[in-house]
């Protein structure tokens, strides 16, 4: 059972850890040759240069200015000065919203802590309750459960106090929630109102065409729009399966890589030419001339290059019933994206496309009549994952109870029993050990959401969050509870009446507040004070630059510093909503701990957004449905807990007060679902109407066909060099193609990494005649 002693160890080590990773990125991030790895957004951007490339040479690689260690924590204010209408236009819109979810926390708990410390806290410390049933029943407890509501005697008048709290936590939450909601929403709007022209603007996915024997995909396409929408119908693409090609095509780019590392280091040593080896990773296999190698390896890819892209032109296998359809206006693109096209609900499906970068390529090619099967096994396998994973997840609980596993391994008492030891395996080993069985699970996550045909990464990201997000509430919340309640009260369980059972639960609920204590300094105040001093990236870099590096751009993949990883990071705020809504009626001891995670982690988080990650899309907020979503579901899920836990303790004439809670707080759902949802899943034809007559007012001969034509073709042809194939490769007159001055292009300086996408260059005003 973990005492103040066990915690405040605990809180010791953390601390003392975070201290350590924050004052070690404050130097590190200072040293020159260090620059790419906590600056890498600067470089992409084309706004800085590195250290290493001028003045003495030590100076090179170690900062010899002693004043600007002076000033090594300078980065909390400059991650702080940024104003949140710039941080959009630096970061894009996901990147701000991403934040706020941390704001909204600290906007939440702060009122609601201070309201517990002054109100909970000193009713429940002010009885006895544990300590008599210490004395007659055995029950084991600590000081920190004195502060919980399980301290309250049973049928105490006390626990109105808890009800009118219950009422006045829910009332704040949801009108902060409302604020908020409304806030991102509008700043939604406005950010689509005044972005620049993009493709997926005009652009809508079409899926399930109907086959037909007389006429091809692209054929059957055109003739079904120009038909059916015969005013807007612009242009089209047909989606190809070019998966096996683009395999090859990068293939062939990691043998010219290899070519140029070895004609360099030749070009350094004419006397002796480079050798390789033709085995797995040149480790083993026939010795011979890298050159020489490398440019037959490339040849020979070339010549299957070929073939395939004859073998994707000419193949009806490889055109898949789907495509990208263009539309002359955006007011026609929004029509048919969210209207039904047939008779049939289940032909020519259309929703909005996602942008070229957002777009998954991979499953583009999948049919879509599997993609039923395709879910219904990842449904089964992710209910096998959750159920087998509780089996560690419920061994974790043991390091949290000393006095069990003294009962049944007694020669480890001597050791045990060490009060350094001890507080170390009660108060730190848990969290860790919790923290380690999690590390690969967003992974097999990702993993399956591809397998289940999610066509844009955004949506892959927000489906691998709702798993991670489900997978917590079971494994990491419930298990948890359920698994501690049992083992610590095991004995009890064995000698009361089953009567009495519901009765002791509802002592125990609160306790577990200790061990999700831990988690918390583990995972949120270590954890993410080690997120700012990328360690791993640190690493990986150097041992890149080191052995892998052979040109520029090796070293530029190098430093990738990869998105916010939304489908880790979200789910992981979610659960600290859940724990601090749960406990902040039952023990509010346990909310000052999730205060510094929420305030540490905007910090940490504000400054990588700034200077280190470089998001992939754009969806302009997205996700925060999600988020309102699951913090509704805590918050009702904390409140019938309360309900639970009142009846157990002989309150149950408090039942129906606060039964009205989940009511109001589902009707208080439905409201914001209503009220503000739509603007993250619709395009008013208001908005599309206005935004076309005012680009037709300003630039009246543009030509968009040109625009849009090549904007959804897949990229192993956009960005081939190969001219075999003149359809795909087609660019666009110069005067049409010019830099770009849209944000989300100026957000994402590089293509996707996972889509190979990029959204093509805009031009501000180009004079040529429309062609449609």
């Amino acid at each position: 059972m973990a005492t103040f002693a066990d915690i405040g160890l605990a809180a010791g080590v953390n601390i003392i850890t975070a201290l350590v990773f924050l004052i070690a990125f404050g130097i590190l991030r200072l040293q020159p040759f260090n620059d790419r790895v906590y600056f890498p957004k600067w470089y992409l951007k084309g706004l800085r240069s590195s250290p290493t490339q001028s003045g003495a040479f030590v100076s090179k690689f170690v900062n010899l200015d002693w004043r600007s260690y002076i000033r090594f924590l300078n980065w909390v204010p400059d991650a702080l000065k940024m104003p949140e209408p710039e941080l959009i236009d630096h970061a894009g819109l996901d990147s701000a919203v991403y934040l706020r979810i941390y704001l909204l926390g600290l906007k939440i708990f702060v009122p609601v802590s201070l309201l517990a410390w002054a109100v909970l806290v000193p009713v429940n410390w002010t009885n006895d309750t544990l300590a008599k049933s210490q004395a007659t029943d055995n029950l084991q407890y600590s000081d920190i459960d004195k502060l919980s509501i399980s301290n309250i005697p049973h049928g105490s008048q006390r626990f109105w106090t808890h009800i009118v709290m219950a009422y006045a936590f829910t009332f704040w939450t949801c009108y902060t929630l409302r604020k908020e909601y409304e806030k991102v929403a509008t700043m939604r709007l406005h950010f689509l109102a005044s972005e620049r022209r993009r493709p997926d603007q005009f652009t809508v996915l079409v899926k399930n065409v109907p086959p037909d024997t007389d006429e091809s995909v692209s054929e059957c396409v055109e003739h079904f729009f120009l038909v059916n929408h015969p005013d807007h119908y612009l242009t089209h693409q047909v989606v190809i399966n070019a998966n096996k090609l683009a395999k090859l095509v990068k293939e062939k780019k990691s043998k010219e890589n290899w070519l140029d590392y070895y004609q360099i280091k030749f070009s350094r040593n004419q006397s002796k030419r480079p050798m390789t080896k033709t085995g797995f990773l040149g480790l083993c296999g026939d010795k011979v001339d890298a050159i020489n190698y490398q440019t037959a390896e490339i040849e020979r890819l070339s010549q299957e290059i070929a073939e395939e892209r004859e073998r994707v032109k000419t193949d009806p296998k490889c055109i898949m019933p789907a495509a990208f359809v263009s539309f002359k206006t955006r007011w026609g693109a929004a029509v048919c994206a969210q209207t039904q096209q047939s008779r049939n609900p289940t032909l020519w499906l259309t929703e909005w496309a996602s942008e070229p970068r957002d777009v998954y390529w991979d499953n583009l090619a999948i049919p879509y009549v599997s993609l039923t099967v395709r879910r219904l096994i990842v449904a089964v396998a992710f209910f096998f994952l959750t159920f087998f994973f509780m089996i560690p997840v419920a061994s974790v609980q043991s390091f949290a109870n000393i006095e069990g596993i003294e009962r049944r391994a007694p020669f480890l008492r001597p050791i045990i029993e060490v009060p350094f030891i001890k507080s170390f395996i009660q108060g730190v080993l848990p969290g860790i050990a919790l923290k380690i069985f999690l590390i690969v699970l967003p992974t097999i996550l990702m993993i399956m959401s591809k397998f289940e045909g999610f066509l844009s990464i955004s949506s892959l990201e927000r489906r691998s969050a709702l798993r991670y997000y489900i997978f917590n509430f079971f494994n990491v919340f419930l298990v948890t509870v359920i698994a501690g309640t049992a083992m610590k009260q095991l004995d009890t369980f064995l000698h009361e009446s089953p009567a009495e059972i519901p009765k002791i639960i509802g002592v125990a609920i609160p306790m577990n507040a200790t061990f999700f204590i831990t988690y918390v300094m583990v995972d949120g105040w270590a954890g993410i004070a080690g997120e700012i001093l990328r360690l791993k990236p640190l690493i990986f870099y150097h041992l890149k630059n080191f052995f892998l590096v052979k040109t520029e751009k090796d070293r530029e993949a190098a430093m990738d510093p990869g998105s916010i990883g939304f489908n880790t990071g979200e789910p992981q705020i979610q659960l600290y909503f859940l724990l601090g809504l749960v406990f902040a009626v039952v023990t509010p001891v346990f909310l000052p701990f999730i205060l510094v995670f929420f305030a540490l982690a905007y910090l940490v988080f504000r400054h990588q957004i700034i200077n280190v990650y470089n998001q992939e899309y754009e969806s302009a907020g997205a996700f925060w449905p999600d988020v309102h979503g699951r913090i509704v579901i805590a918050l009702v899920f904390s409140q019938l807990v309360l309900m639970g836990l009142m009846t157990t303790k002989g309150a149950a004439a408090s039942t129906p007060f606060l039964i009205v809670l989940p009511v109001l707080t589902i009707f208080f759902h439905r409201y914001c679902k209503g009220r503000y949802e739509p603007a993250f899943v619709k395009y008013p034809l208001q908005e599309a109407m206005m935004k076309d007559t005012l680009e037709r007012a300003r630039e009246p001969n543009l030509n968009l066909k040109g625009y849009l034509q090549n904007a959804y073709i897949h990229p192993v042809f956009k960005n081939e060099d190969d001219d075999e194939d003149e359809h795909y490769n087609a660019k666009l007159d110069e005067s049409v193609m010019v830099p770009t001055k849209r944000q989300s292009r100026r957000n994402t300086p590089v293509p996707s990494k996972i889509s190979g996408g990029s959204s093509p260059s805009l031009p501000d005003v180009v004079h040529e005649n429309s062609q449609f």
